[in-house]
């Protein structure tokens, strides 16, 4: 006989961990399927673990720099090993904490690969090969994805890395090349920048972290140049040849031109892919574009009682994005299973934030002040500078901006664009207003405490309308 429960979450990472906890929490009968970890990459491989890494490097960074604060430090070192040993420990102690909580949700939590097997129906094969078979009314499907390879450069860990291999490198980078500039390739270009290695960036399109607003993109581009980052925009890499001691790369620049670089390291960050082939999707039916589950906006696939969140769905690739999809979905199927009291929220991505945690940040919410004209909007721009604010200039920390996008007709805020120390803590400010449909009135007339970052964000509102304070 199959267990039987009201809902299966096939995947245990921020998306599914999340929609597991809400439907039990909603009184559903409920049961997690893990392959590998429970958290999944995010809390195990992903944002996590590498936020824990940037830390050690940001430390390292400003040990170097004690002298702008007054200090002496000398005999300054880092130990790779024990830095990645730090960052393991961090993903170790969260996956305990995710592991606890489906205890104290009283979640069945059954590690193995899943599989859908017909209607309600999914078969879990655990590491000794024994298979056991699940059934449930309602199936949440949050399998997440995987780094894409080069087609002609497979990663092998040693020389040829994604994120994972970079997340514990056999050794040291002397000379590394980085294939993207979307959050990931930055985030470990800048690590390894820190930490010592001369590192070089290619990205294919004409400025770096593409998504964002472009002056955030040239903003960034000056300051990790001014770090001493080699930055080729309208490139790309053509060949790789990987030895014993090192990799051989052909890049072709914005120029046309072929040339040859030798490095010790390649990172490859050039996009992702989802998880959904052998999960057993063509037995059902279920519709995917690429891989990618097409969902509706609280998670529904075209077929009755399987739902998709996550990475394996359509984007934003992004945990916190997962996450709400996850709690929007469970809220659903607890509601088509007859509770009247919950309300669930489909997900607005114009309203999700995106962060990057380089040396400086990066974040950003709604649209750029190029997307708002294209989109018809008639715009007010407002942009401060880190060096007008008390607080930065305390904290060494005067480079950046905070920009802000406003329908000069509604005082609407159509987006939020910042670089600069702390920014993927600020950013959250303006998505609760982009949230509430705050207007422009609302910002202004909000009190921001001093001396904080956080009075940027005001001065920048202020900046749109003519009335900025402090420059």
């Amino acid at each position: 006989m199959a267990d039987q429960y009201d809902l299966i979450v096939l995947g245990s990472g921020p998306g599914g961990y999340v929609a597991a906890i809400r439907g039990a929490q909603l009184g559903l009968k409920t049961a997690i399927v893990e392959r590998e970890l429970l958290g999944g990459i995010c809390l195990n491989w992903g944002c996590i673990p590498t936020k824990a890494l940037l830390r050690s490097a940001e430390i390292y960074h400003y040990m170097q720099h004690a002298s702008a604060y007054g200090l002496a430090a000398q005999g300054i070192s880092a130990d790779l090993d024990a830095v990645v040993k730090r960052s393991r420990g961090v993903a170790a102690q969260l996956n305990k904490g995710v592991t606890g909580l489906m205890k104290k949700n009283k979640i069945a939590v059954h590690m193995g690969e899943g599989k859908l097997t017909g209607k309600g129906k999914l078969s879990v094969t655990d590491k000794d090969g024994k298979t056991s078979e699940l059934s449930a009314k309602h199936i949440i499907v949050a399998t997440g994805a995987r780094a894409r390879d080069l087609p002609f450069a497979k990663t092998d860990g040693k020389r040829i890395w994604t994120y994972r291999h970079a997340m514990v490198p056999p050794e040291m980078p002397s000379k590394l090349l980085v294939i993207g500039s979307g959050a990931i390739g930055i985030e470990f270009a800048s690590f390894y920048n820190d930490m010592g290695a001369e590192v070089t960036v290619v990205e294919m399109l004409d400025r770096i972290v593409p998504v964002e607003d472009s002056d955030v993109s040239a903003f960034l581009e000056k300051a990790l140049k001014k770090q001493g980052m080699t930055i080729m925009t309208g490139a790309g890499v053509e060949k790789i040849e990987a030895g014993a001691s090192g990799v051989k790369a052909s890049i072709k620049g914005k120029d046309g031109k072929v040339v040859t670089g030798d490095f010790s390291h390649v990172i490859v960050a050039i996009g992702i892919v989802p998880n959904t082939e052998t999960i057993g999707l063509e037995t059902l039916g279920v519709k995917a574009d690429r891989g990618f589950i097409q969902i509706d906006p609280y998670g529904r696939t075209n077929v009755d009682g399987i739902w998709a969140i996550g990475d394996c769905a359509p984007g934003p690739w992004l945990a916190h994005k997962a996450s709400h999809e996850g709690v929007t979905a469970a809220e659903a199927i607890a509601q088509a299973l007859g509770n009247k009291d919950v309300h669930p929220h489909p997900l607005d991505k114009a309203n999700i934030p995106g962060c990057t945690y380089c040396h400086p940040q990066v974040a950003s919410v709604g649209l750029t002040e190029a997307k708002a004209k294209e989109a018809g909007h008639e715009v007010k721009v407002g942009n401060f500078p880190f060096i007008g604010n008390g607080k930065a200039i305390a904290l060494g920390e005067a480079e950046g901006f905070i920009k802000t996008v406003f329908d000069a007709k509604t005082g609407e805020l159509l987006g939020a664009h910042m670089i600069g120390a702390e920014v993927t803590e600020l950013i959250q400010g303006y998505t609760v207003g982009k949230q509430a449909e705050l207007v422009e009135t609302d910002f202004m007339n909000t009190v921001f405490p001093h001396p904080t970052l956080s009075e940027m964000m005001h001065e920048s509102v202020l900046g749109a309308y003519g009335r900025a304070l402090h420059i």
